[in-house]
């Protein structure tokens, strides 16, 4: 397996990705168009965030990616630094429990604690999403004294499944 820093002909997998990951997780179908552009305005500039890939050879010599992260930054004024967002994690079904989002992690990690800019890694995670979860807890995350809150003004928690595109 490689990780590497999506491309613009990653796109398409990454939309594939987000589709199938905000279904299985939340149950919500998402703006087929709007999750295009946001995604292509990552890819194109990466003061927003970097999408990283992991991708596998296939035995005919074909590379295929199978999971992808998204990085986010935030600057703490506290620490001088920014803290790295870990966000829209999707593994590919066929290649669950075999170490694929550790790998990924492995990869993000080694690369923030070479970067004197950044002071930690966070990510957020659905609170029913328990598999995953528990994968985070094996990998050294741990539990903040914090909660997320906030004011979506695109997808309101209101927002029945039924009343968006896919």
């Amino acid at each position: 397996m490689m990780v590497r820093e999506a491309t613009l002909s990653d796109v398409a997998h990454l939309v594939k990705f987000n589709l199938a990951m905000a279904w299985e997780t939340e149950k919500r179908r998402l703006d087929k168009q709007r999750l295009l552009a946001g995604i292509t305005a990552i890819v194109e500039c990466s003061t927003r965030g970097v999408y990283l890939v992991g991708e596998v050879s296939r035995p005919n010599g074909k590379r295929e990616v199978m999971s992808q992260l998204l990085i986010t930054y935030e600057w703490s004024d506290w620490r001088n630094g920014h803290f790295w967002w870990i966000q829209s994690v999707y593994v590919h079904p066929e290649w669950r429990g075999q170490g694929v989002f550790r790998r990924m992690y492995q990869y993000v990690e080694q690369k923030a604690k070479s970067s004197e800019e950044v002071c930690g890694i966070r990510l957020y995670v659905e609170h029913k999403n328990t598999m995953a979860l528990a994968v985070y807890e094996r990998l050294g995350f741990s539990h903040t004294s914090y909660r997320i809150l906030e004011t979506d003004f695109i997808l309101s928690h209101h927002t029945t499944p039924s009343s968006l595109e896919q």
